[in-house]
């Protein structure tokens, strides 16, 4: 009987990640997520299909990607080469004719080994620092035989392993890979369904019940909120928070992290439109702020990951 590969979709692999668990970790970023959050600063792991990146100002017009594309998304006009995004089948061949890195294919199909090789490159610092490995997204869990090989590989070489979750999955992907996970990082977002539904594209109601299952199944997980100035630091929605994550019981952990515009020259690469350019990060005084607010449930609070 020939064996079958497991394969995944992977967006990057992160070295020496300091914000996503405990320790020194590496973080692998799968590609896909149920969420379409306006201030998602990863916009290349969202959608499910490949993508392609373009940097524009890379270009020294030798015209590599217009003899090589076969789809007619690349132009000729007045002598200037031009990118039509819409006729783009992000087969890749332009990436590989291309010599100045204009264009680059957001996900790469990986096998179980071939992530696990890049991982246990980084053993040294996994076992000095407390570390491991995060598989995070896009969400992880939307990829879920891949994730619990991956998982299960992990297992095998005693390395620490965190699963970042949005939540809105199927409870039996959390079911199928919740023995293996040392530590669930699960993000809340917004309290209010209708508000959640407005700025992520979906509603809360299966992200607040998957985590009371999980909390009740597993013993080591850390809720973390992201937050947006004048989108969930209010003070109705801090209080809805505080309360929900109170009631959980074994949930003690509470992580906020500061809105930050890091993944916006992402959106141009994309082609897509970013809607939170007004936002500005909080400032150190606001999230001390909202660290005593939410203290107030019983709550232990951190600022950032």
């Amino acid at each position: 009987m020939v064996a079958i590969t497991v394969e995944g979709k992977i967006v990057n692999i992160m070295k020496y990640s300091i914000h996503d668990g405990p320790g020194i970790r590496t973080t692998v970023f799968f590609k896909g997520c149920p969420l379409n959050c306006q201030w998602c600063h990863n916009p290349e792991s969202q959608g499910f299909g490949q993508e392609l990146m373009y940097w524009p100002d890379r270009c020294i017009g030798c015209g590599q990607c217009l003899e090589i594309c076969s789809n007619g998304a690349v132009i000729s006009t007045a002598g200037k080469l031009e990118y039509l995004r819409d006729q783009c089948l992000a087969c890749g061949a332009c990436c590989k004719a291309c010599h100045a890195g204009v264009r680059e294919l957001v996900a790469k199909t990986m096998s179980v080994s071939e992530v696990m090789a890049e991982i246990e490159k980084d053993l040294i610092f996994y076992d000095e620092s407390g570390g491991g490995v995060t598989f995070s997204g896009g969400e992880a869990v939307m990829q879920p035989v891949f994730l619990l090989e991956m998982l299960k590989e992990c297992r095998k070489k005693e390395i620490h392993t965190a699963v970042e979750t949005c939540g809105y999955v199927n409870l039996e992907f959390l079911q199928m890979i919740s023995d293996y996970v040392d530590l669930f990082l699960y993000d809340l977002k917004l309290m209010d369904r209708q508000k959640h539904q407005d700025f992520t594209g979906v509603p809360n109601v299966l992200i607040l019940d998957n985590l009371r299952w999980l909390v009740e199944h597993h013993p080591r997980i850390i809720v973390r909120v992201p937050i947006i100035p004048g989108i969930n630091d209010d003070e109705e929605n801090l209080s809805q928070l505080g309360n929900f994550v109170a009631s959980l019981k074994r949930v003690t952990e509470l992580h906020i992290l500061p809105y930050h515009k890091a993944g916006v020259d992402k959106y141009q690469r994309l082609g897509l439109a970013y809607l939170l350019s007004d936002i500005q990060s909080p400032d150190n005084e606001r999230m001390e702020q909202i660290v005593g607010q939410l203290e107030q449930f019983g709550l232990k609070v951190k600022i950032g990951g």
